[in-house]
């Protein structure tokens, strides 16, 4: 389970797209990232094999419904 989930608007310098800084917990371990404007995700740390699709499919939802069902 997610916890603490936080986002932010980000702009980025090269860019006029605005992308959003997100970061959360997951079993004890603190993520965050970027998300981009296309739906890409950076993370940090890089999340194992086993998580990353769960979690990549838990942030799309979670931005769909706190920022762009807005």
């Amino acid at each position: 389970m997610l916890t603490h989930f936080t986002y932010k608007p980000f702009i980025a310098k090269d860019t006029h797209r605005r992308e959003y800084l997100f970061s959360f917990y997951y079993k004890g371990t603190y993520y965050s990232g970027v998300y981009h404007y296309n739906g890409a995700i950076d993370w940090q740390p890089e999340p194992n094999e086993e998580d990353r699709a769960m979690l990549t499919s838990r942030i799309h939802e979670l931005m769909l419904f706190h920022v762009y069902d807005t």
